[in-house]
């Protein structure tokens, strides 16, 4: 299901591109023959199926399903029994989820083969930029990427983040160097296990080279302005190196080291003196574009959670395009953006066909499942025969309709089979016979007291409508998350905000009022639920917010990553529902401030 082509032929990358396209349900039903033809006899398979590999009793028998439905059959796998179980091809390590929205890191099957689709996938992205963005192939990207150690398993598979897998692969170590591969940093400087360490070279080796960069970026809008923020703390250092030719003692790792210092071989006086004038100055509006002139696009999604960050980004970019290419996870990689320089709000994906076999699960607009199901998975033994039927009733790929909500399924060649990836998403149209979806949010992400349910989606809006009151003020605010305090009663909704001032890096002064009217304009920007709880049935006390002191949301990722996270993934978790994470905000808190109104409510009426 991998055509081959050469992929610095952009010519034959978009032709292939519209073949896949044009052709969507064709490919898809070669993908699931593949799948069920390779891997009809696996243990798992075979219990449903008993040798059929026909697509009729594939989605008649074969449930849809969570991970806790397959994780006792990867966990097997990862104890050391055969990868028969699941999968005819070898699985070769398994792949750990970010592990910040819903507790520990899931384990996800791999396999060989897998790394030529993510290749693969990766080679298309080439042909859709050179559509839009010309004289990319005159220069580099300062793309900053960190890999995380690996978790060896009983059978003695790795268990490793997505990207780190394909970082720490021959096909990224030896990938062709067409424009889209050439970045700033050596391989051993992204390879580097301490993350410091490979942060700071990495920002080193970019400013050495700061008239060859085109673009930058990062894979997630966090950690791209985390990035920024290591730079407000470490310029004066880097300037320092730049100035003398050497790098940094602390920097050990000795072949990141050695590479870095082949690229910061000479001393360079006057790049040191313009990067310390410009990082000197009062404000670092538009810092991307002063310290990179010749960026033509920052690279790092900005979709879902993320796109609270677009204010931030837009500060510091300097006006530059936020471009999203790509809609991938770690059961397998999805859709391209391919209208790269469409606005974030707009960003929609184009799903590949020959990635995985899609099916949808319709979801209301409020994103609730469109059938009252009541069983979480199919060893739920209340589970009757009509209620698995229903919820086995998806839609294909090439049947979704405009304007309509889905969670996404996938059967994957890797041995996920039916499986709920957890995002909802919502048809923007289609490119030849393929549909574009627009990522909503993770399913389950929610803020809950009594009846009320307040998604991802839901609590962005409340956050953005009130963060507009502190804008005229020269407030930013850099990061957000949630929990549902439920320690006294009525329990209530508390908000963490990091903010800063525009200009400088001195903790803003706060005004009560002001505050106060931002916790007001949230509730009354979530949904009606929520206002009836408040209102009417007094079952949910008034929001609040806690302002913490600049660093803060640092401090939180640090303790995720060290519970298991990965830097290169880590998303800020919009819901915090750990006792020891609340902890490390509450010790950071410089303001507390409640809604002093009851927010707007009426009898719904048709």
């Amino acid at each position: 299901m991998l055509p081959l082509y050469d992929p610095n032929d952009w010519e034959a990358g978009m032709k292939l591109l519209e073949d896949l396209t044009t052709n969507a349900y064709k490919v898809q039903q070669q993908v699931l023959e593949e799948i069920l033809t390779q891997n009809v006899h696996t243990e798992y398979l075979r219990s449903f199926l008993s040798g059929h590999s026909d697509k009729k009793p594939f989605k008649e028998r074969v449930p849809v399903v969570y991970y806790e439905d397959v994780k006792p059959y990867i966990e097997r796998i990862a104890n050391g029994e055969p990868s028969e179980i699941i999968s005819a091809q070898p699985i070769t390590e398994l792949l750990t989820s970010s592990g910040t929205s819903g507790g520990q890191p899931k384990l996800m099957p791999s396999t060989a083969e897998d790394l030529d689709r993510k290749t693969f996938f990766y080679n298309l992205l080439v042909p859709v930029m050179n559509k839009y963005v010309d004289g990319l192939d005159q220069g580099k990207g300062m793309y900053l990427l960190f890999i995380k150690p690996e978790i060896i398993t009983p059978s003695g598979l790795m268990a490793r983040p997505v990207l780190t897998s394909y970082y720490k692969s021959k096909n990224f170590r030896n990938r062709p160097l067409n424009r889209f591969n050439i970045y700033t940093s050596p391989d051993e400087a992204i390879l580097c296990p301490d993350s410091k360490q490979s942060m700071y070279c990495q920002l080193l080796c970019g400013l050495v080279q700061r008239d060859q960069v085109l673009r930058v970026g990062a894979v997630f809008a966090s950690a791209f302005l985390r990035a920024i923020k290591f730079l407000e703390d470490y310029w004066r250092e880097l300037c320092s190196n730049i100035r003398t030719g050497r790098v940094s003692d602390w920097i050990t790792e000795p072949s990141c080291k050695k590479a870095v210092s082949l690229i910061v071989s000479k001393p360079n006086s006057d790049l040191a003196d313009l990067i310390e004038y410009e990082c000197g100055s009062k404000s670092w509006e538009g810092i991307i574009k002063k310290l990179w002139p010749r960026t033509k696009y920052i690279e790092v999604i900005v979709t879902g959670s993320m796109a609270q960050y677009i204010p931030t980004l837009e500060f510091y970019s300097g006006g530059l395009p936020l471009v999203s290419t790509m809609y991938a996870s770690s059961e397998c990689y999805l859709g391209i953006n391919l209208k790269p320089l469409s606005k974030p709000s707009d960003v929609s994906y184009t799903l590949l066909p020959n990635m995985a076999y899609f099916e949808f699960i319709p979801v209301e607009k409020n994103h609730e499942e469109s059938e009252e199901i009541q069983c979480s998975s199919v060893s739920d033994e209340n589970c009757t025969q009509e209620t698995r039927k229903a919820r086995m009733e998806t839609v294909d790929l090439v049947d979704v309709k405009l304007g309509h909500y889905y969670e996404l399924v996938v059967t994957t060649f890797t041995g996920l089979y039916r499986y709920r990836v957890g995002d909802i998403l919502m048809v923007t149209g289609f490119h030849n016979n393929a549909p574009q979806f627009r990522f909503v949010h993770r399913r389950n992400v929610v803020l809950s007291i009594d009846t009320d349910k307040t998604n991802e989606e839901d609590l962005l809006n409340a956050v953005t409508q009130a963060q507009r009151l502190l804008e005229p003020l020269g407030f930013l605010l850099t990061e957000y998350t949630s929990y549902a305090d439920t320690s006294s009663i009525p329990g209530h909704y508390v908000l963490y905000w990091e903010l800063k001032m525009k200009g400088n890096n001195d903790l803003p002064e706060l005004d009560q009022n002001k505050m106060e009217q931002c916790c007001s304009i949230m509730e009354d920007s979530l949904d009606f639920v929520y206002r009836r709880c408040r209102k009417k049935d007094k079952s949910i006390g008034p929001l609040e917010i806690r302002v913490v002191m600049p660093g803060t949301f640092d401090a939180l990722m640090d303790f995720c990553v060290s519970q298991g996270s990965s830097v290169n993934q880590y998303k800020t978790p919009r819901c915090i529902k750990s006792e020891e994470a609340i902890k490390i905000l509450d010790e950071r808190v410089i303001g507390r401030f409640f809604s002093k109104k009851i927010p707007f409510w009426e009898p719904f009426r048709m």
